[in-house]
């Protein structure tokens, strides 16, 4: 299943959720549900916007293989971060 980055409006927070690609969480209470992650002084209905980071599918292929994934663009990513250089 892929994994997405939700940010909190409330707390700033940034949590990674493993879901569904055709689910979408609205609110804090439903990412900390998801991720074990304590409400804290956050209400539960404060909003949560998944970021444009794509999702990432994570198999048991790709564990500990000590390799960065292809762009998906093709092309390498600025600063050098997927190890295409």
């Amino acid at each position: 299943m892929p994994t997405y980055d939700y940010r909190c409006e409330s707390n700033d927070r940034i949590v990674e959720v493993t879901h569904r690609m055709s689910e979408n969480l609205a609110n804090w209470g439903e990412v900390c549900e998801r991720t074990g992650t304590p409400l804290g002084e956050t209400p539960a209905d404060a909003p949560v916007h998944r970021l444009a980071t794509g999702g990432n599918l994570v198999s048991s292929r790709n564990l500990g293989s000590g390799t960065a994934p292809a762009c998906s663009t093709g092309a390498c990513c600025p600063g050098g971060m997927c190890g295409l250089n």
